[in-house]
């Protein structure tokens, strides 16, 4: 842990769950989130001096990948005391590959803060996400940061976030303070319900017009304020305090802060005060999920697993009921039971002794050896439902670099996928490569990275291979001969077999042998021997959709034997396979695109040029295209970055395997192997 951390400060407590704020800070890569938390972090006490992204030393960004790319890979708490109240801050990654982090952020928050860079615009990805929280009834503010560039205009910016997040209700997204920003620096702030001053701003004048309007705003959700404020009563400061929490705990208030850059950090008091008074606690919480309630049985959940070098395996818990104490026995789903030693409080990577956890509460417990992200640990054996994940659709094929990787490697991807439940390692049946299903590129290069300085385990990545299969073209006859006397026992069978095309219909053996040419006992060794053969395939990929029918053949009283059949019946169909063309057929997926309507035209093109069969479109809600297709799974190996690229990030995709069609000739030959 760096020397900035406040001496020998313990992990905030508090005594009842009304006193808990879980609030997590999501919004575009690059916004400024970890920096905030820097801030706030500072600002509360925890730490002495502010670390920066850039120099790799602010506390939540603890990995040394996350100091390299300069920003957040996964998520990271860190617990801030203020008035009272214990501010569970988590800072969640904005790279879209990290959407599994950002939604177990989700879970574990009762409130989100969306953190904007005021000269931009309001990105496709972060409105999408703003609408998924109001769909599920997540509180939410605005921050904005980035206030030091030129051209920004406060009340403009305003505007911009009134129109993408007002939802026609600008009166629903409002700030609370009146700012005094000069020169790219907030200067200070006042309240303009209290009237209290943050830091030293300039004398604005009468503020009692701007009062009167966010008191308006704010009593318009309440029938009572409302009656009063109409009767022309000045509204006092407490009710209007009131208020302000009951809207932003029905998400009928966003109210929008702002933050000057670290480290000066202007504006932090404002929003630790905001988050004290007004945010929701775990006893507002209104979803389906357990009640908040320390005398319950105990509901908890895996919203993060990490891993530390000294502990090992650190479980991050939200307590949704019960109190989670030491030397608990926790019950996990179809996994042995497992004993909590100890609780322990995260900020960034130090770890804090706790003696207990609240409902609500978040705590790290180490070496929960079967527990994974996502698992419901318990007392009684309720679950708590998983939380949406986004689909791992990049794969990357994989080789231990040595023997001895490959001696490691079985269980350190076993250790990530515990980690991570957006990946999934696969062992393609068809192809025998080791494949490993990311979300993306950045997604892909953190895992590796995990796989080399976690556990040591170096790997190749190899081209992916797609599944392909074989039938035959069009009818053909083959003759097996196998005979071969060398003295003594020899080996004797011949068989003659036509095969045709099936479409779509497996494999059928079909025996007309008559009078006794093939004995009965051989017949099932010729099936064997020709199933055998189209497992291998001509080219190397296996052959389905035939019929086989044995016609004739010859056997030896003494040297006819199983294995002599299977041989001959392998050798026919080989010969039928030369006299035609054996086509190669490969998967097709039906993709289902959701993008803007703006992207369209340059996806049906992109479509096009990947061999893909356009279905139909469809609307897909306010402002965007479903797009439906059927795409040739080779050309679909790296659509997850491509799509995004097209789409500006906005874009999403799910497949599914269709069916096995024809490849083009022109393409055949790159992926015939001997056989």
């Amino acid at each position: 842990m760096p020397d900035r951390a406040a001496t020998h400060t313990p992990a905030p407590t508090v005594e009842r769950p009304d006193r808990l704020r879980n609030v997590v800070l999501v919004g575009a890569s690059g916004a400024g989130k970890t920096t905030l938390a820097e801030a706030l972090a500072l600002t509360a006490g925890a730490l002495t001096r502010a670390g920066s992204v850039p120099e790799g030393t602010t506390v939540s960004d603890h990995e040394e990948i996350e100091h390299q790319q300069q920003r957040s890979v996964q998520l990271s708490l860190l617990p801030l005391a203020w008035q009272d109240v214990k501010i569970n801050l988590l800072d969640a990654p904005g790279y879209a590959d990290f959407g599994g982090e950002l939604h177990a952020g989700l879970r574990a928050a009762d409130a989100v803060l969306f953190v904007h860079s005021a000269p931009d615009e309001v990105s496709r990805p972060v409105l999408a996400l703003w609408r998924e929280c109001a769909a599920a009834g997540i509180p939410r503010a605005v921050v904005l940061t980035h206030l030091n560039t030129a051209r920004v205009q406060l009340d403009e910016v305003l505007l911009t976030l009134q129109d993408a997040f007002g939802d026609g209700h600008p009166d629903t997204v409002l700030p609370l303070h009146h700012w005094d920003l000069r020169e790219g620096h907030l200067h200070g702030s006042i309240d303009l319900l209290t009237g209290r001053h943050y830091g030293s701003p300039e004398d604005p004048g009468d503020l009692a017009d701007a009062r009167a309007r966010l008191a308006e705003a704010i009593a318009g959700e309440d029938d009572t304020l409302l009656e009063r404020y109409l009767n022309g009563e000045e509204l006092d400061t407490g009710a209007l305090t009131e208020a302000v929490h009951r809207e932003v705990v029905q998400g009928t208030l966003h109210p929008v802060l702002a933050v000057s850059p670290a480290p000066e950090a202007g504006g932090c008091e404002e929003l630790l005060d905001l988050i004290a008074a007004a945010f929701p606690s775990p006893l507002d919480r209104t979803d389906d999920l357990p009640a908040c309630d320390p005398d319950a049985t105990l509901a908890a959940q895996v919203v993060h697993t990490g891993e530390d070098p000294y502990v090992g395996r650190l479980s991050l818990l939200r307590i949704f009921s019960g109190t989670l104490r030491p030397d608990t026995t926790v019950h996990l789903a179809d996994r042995p039971d497992e004993r909590i030693t100890a609780l322990s409080s995260p900020f960034g990577r130090q770890q804090r002794p706790m003696p207990l956890a609240l409902p609500g509460d978040l705590v790290s417990v180490a070496k929960l050896t079967g527990a994974r992200t996502g698992d419901t640990l318990t007392t009684d054996g309720a679950l708590i439902p998983p939380w949406p994940l986004p689909e791992a659709l990049l794969p990357c094929a994989v080789e231990a670099h040595s023997k001895a990787d490959e001696d490691k490697l079985s269980q350190a991807l076993a250790r990530l996928a515990a980690q991570d439940p957006t990946l999934r390692v696969e062992q393609n049946p068809d192809t025998h490569q080791l494949v490993l299903w990311c979300t993306g590129e950045a997604h892909l290069g953190v895992l590796l990275d995990r796989l080399r300085t976690r556990y040591g385990v170096h790997v190749d990545s190899v081209p992916y291979e797609v599944a392909l299969r074989e039938t035959f073209g069009s009818a053909a006859s083959g003759h097996g001969r196998h005979v071969k006397q060398s003295g003594g026992h020899g080996q004797y069978a011949i068989c003659d077999l036509t095969v045709e095309p099936l479409p779509g219909g497996g494999f059928e053996f079909v025996d007309k042998v008559v009078g006794g040419s093939v004995p009965r006992n051989f017949i099932p060794s010729v099936e064997k021997g020709v199933r055998a053969q189209l497992l291998h395939g001509i080219h190397g990929h296996p052959m389905v959709d035939v019929r086989v029918t044995l016609t004739d053949g010859k056997a030896h009283s003494v040297d006819s034997s199983d294995a002599a059949f299977q041989t001959a019946g392998a050798l026919a169909l080989r010969e039928a396979a030369s006299q035609v063309k054996v086509q190669l057929l490969e998967p097709v997926d039906e993709v289902r695109i959701l993008l803007p309507d703006e992207y369209q035209g340059a996806v049906l093109n992109d479509l096009s040029s990947r061999r893909g069969h356009v279905l139909g479109t469809e609307n897909g809600g306010p402002g965007m295209s479903l797009v439906r297709a059927e795409v040739p799974e080779l050309e679909l190996t790296r659509y997850p970055v491509e799509l995004r690229s097209l789409s500006h990030g906005t874009g999403e995709f799910t497949r599914s395997y269709v069916r096995h069609s024809p490849m083009p000739a022109n393409l055949a030959g790159q992926y015939e192997r001997a056989s």
